[in-house]
């Protein structure tokens, strides 16, 4: 396998499937058995998903809501979605852990960084919830955070497309894939991969980020085989 350890980061609207909202089962188990794939050849996989398919703290203005407390609402949203993703996975052998950056220890385990380290090594894939545990940080930033803690060797990035285009593929025909680029030019072009603060944590920290398509049946297990798939960030 090319990469050893992994963050993989999910996006709560890819677990939604062809529904509006909410979280689709056949998704759910799709993903659980291509993760399953990379973890049978003893890849050491971390996970963090966000929470649009429930609730985004950048809606609270608009329904009245604090920011701070909207935030706090994502949060727990993502701790439903990796309760959802623990339990696909668990249906499929493979054991977990899910850990929260907001102490609630009937469902899930503090986060700990060596504790998450330790899950890992004993081949056990961990799901990191509620996001940073701060308000105002994304899930992309608890992501590139995580992985940075754990020493993930990369971000991989799962999308509904297959790596980074010129423009949005589903919006303009014209758009032509790029297979590789640098943090800098990531920068220079407004490519919006990750919000800033994360992709800055990922590259002051030289960790690659890999954007593909998750939905794509048998992409992750190819892409950690060392196959040329998705988009790479690096320096």
């Amino acid at each position: 396998m090319k990469y050893k350890r992994v963050l993989l980061k999910l996006s709560g609207e890819a677990l939604m499937g062809e529904q509006q909202y909410g979280i689709d089962p056949a998704r759910l188990v799709q993903y659980a058995q291509e993760i399953k794939k990379v973890v049978d050849q003893e890849v050491e996989v971390a996970i963090v998903i966000g929470a649009g398919n429930i609730f985004r703290g950048m809606q609270a203005d608009k329904m009245g809501i604090d920011r701070v407390q909207g935030d706090h609402m994502g949060m727990l949203a993502t701790v439903i979605n990796g309760m959802a993703l623990q339990s696909a996975l668990e249906g499929v052998g493979v054991y977990t852990r899910l850990m929260s950056g907001i102490q609630m220890d009937q469902v899930c385990e503090p986060f700990i960084r060596r504790r998450a380290v330790r899950h890992l090594e004993k081949n056990r894939v961990v799901i990191f919830g509620a996001g940073t545990g701060n308000p105002y940080f994304t899930t992309d930033s608890a992501a590139s955070l995580r992985a940075i803690e754990i020493d993930a060797d990369v971000v991989l990035k799962g999308t509904r497309v297959d790596g980074i285009y010129t423009a949005d593929p589903e919006k303009d025909p014209t758009a032509t894939k790029i297979p590789q680029l640098s943090f800098d030019e990531a920068l220079s072009k407004n490519l919006k991969i990750m919000d800033l603060t994360a992709f800055t944590l990922c590259k002051e920290n030289n960790l690659p980020i890999v954007v593909f398509d998750m939905n794509k049946p048998n992409n992750l297990f190819e892409l950690m085989s060392g196959e040329p798939i998705g988009t790479v960030v690096s320096e």
